[in-house]
Order: C-alpha cells, then structure tokens, then sequence
C-alpha cells in the first residue's frame, strides 16, 4: 500500500494467473475503490506467448487474463464500468465486438475502441478495463 501525500492510497495487484507484465507497469491499480487494470493481450499466462488464432482467438484469451486479475483485485466482468479496446486493424471490430458481447450485459459498460499501428507482441487486440471494487 502507497500513500500520496495521504490523499490516495493505491494496492498494485497482480496475479499467476495473468501474464507477466513486458515492462515497467503495474498488472493492475486499486484506488479508492476503483481497479484500473493494464491493458492485456492474448497471451496465454502458463507461457507468456501469443495464443494461436486469429482476433476472436486472441479477444477470448483477453477476457481469460482480464477476469483473472480482476478477481484477484476483488472485482469482476460485471463491475466493469469502462473500457479501452485497441486494434491492430479496424476491419476486426466485428468479430472482436462478437466475443466482447459474450462478456458484457446490460448496463454495458462506456467504451473506446480505436485502431493503432502496432500492439506489443504483433497482438491483434489489446483491452484494459476500469471496474469497482465489490
């Protein structure tokens, strides 16, 4: 636990069952009774590599790795209030939109999806979430 000049305290978590982070960050932040995750890849945790196929493949690995570290945050799916989708390619949106339906109910949580020129790891889609702290 961390204090900022006793305004805010922030609770890194992270978790076996996510994997590793590639760089300098935080797997996720808890503050003031949100979770702030990082953003996650298709990479399988057991190995740390890309999970094979195409961008419905890897939006499911996404969904696996964000439930995980939004459980081990004390959080879940449905206490998701905000999310941030990133693209290697626009032309993916509807097979991405597709699975990401599956994770989601109404109330929908508020989202961005915008296409970038490159994910680390060449992955496909990238998503970081926002959610409440049960």
């Amino acid at each position: 636990m961390f204090s900022i000049e006793g305004l805010m305290s922030k609770q890194v978590i992270s978790s076996p069952n996510v994997p590793a982070a590639v760089g300098p960050y935080s797997q996720a932040i808890v503050a003031n009774g949100m979770v702030y995750t990082s953003g996650q890849l298709g990479l399988v945790p057991a190995t740390g590599q890309m999970v094979e196929g195409d961008v419905s493949a890897q939006t499911h690995q996404v969904f696996a790795n964000l439930k995980a570290l939004l459980e081990a945050a004390g959080s879940g799916l449905e206490s998701v209030v905000k999310v941030n989708v990133y693209l290697q390619r626009m032309d993916d949106f509807g097979a991405m939109n597709a699975v990401y339906s599956q994770y989601f109910a109404v109330p929908y949580p508020a989202r961005s999806t915008v296409e970038v020129a490159q994910l680390p790891k060449n992955g496909l889609v990238e998503i970081e979430a926002v959610a409440l702290v049960k």
